[in-house]
């Protein structure tokens, strides 16, 4: 399949490139979610900035990131706020890639984080699934070379 979207993009090369920028994470407190991602996961904060007293643009990405992030953004509202931790039915909601799972998984059992499943070996990878301080479950992934 990926050999189909492979000549299209270059039998037109006027395609729009677009890309997906940031997902949105609905957390209940911006600093608290901010110190769960950077001291447990250890992302990096790439922008902080207040957009009013109660509202903030907030985005954290794995070292060395060059993709997608995620949007942090403090839910406001009871709809809002039922939704945190469980944005995705209970389904795996992120899928964080890994060069060295032994030394993630070290880290979160370091950080008492909830170990849902694994490691195990897959046709794709090494993969662990794991829940954040919210609920919401990832799965680490180191994938197969």
């Amino acid at each position: 399949m990926r050999d189909v979207y492979h000549k299209i993009e270059l039998a037109n090369p006027d395609l729009m490139q677009q890309r997906i920028a940031h997902v949105t994470l609905v957390v209940d407190d911006y600093d608290r979610a901010i110190d769960f991602y950077t001291r447990v996961l250890d992302f990096d904060v790439l922008e902080d900035t207040r957009l009013s007293d109660t509202k903030r643009w907030v985005i954290v990405a794995p070292k060395g990131n060059t993709g997608c992030n995620l949007l942090l953004a403090k839910a406001v509202g009871d709809d809002q706020t039922s939704r945190i931790g469980n944005q995705t039915g209970g389904r795996v909601a992120f899928f964080l890639h890994t060069d060295d799972l032994r030394r993630d998984f070290q880290r979160l059992q370091e950080h008492n984080v909830r170990i849902v499943r694994g490691p195990v070996e897959e046709s794709y990878g090494t993969v662990a699934v794991f829940s954040d301080l919210y609920g919401n479950l990832w799965d680490l992934i180191q994938p197969k070379p």
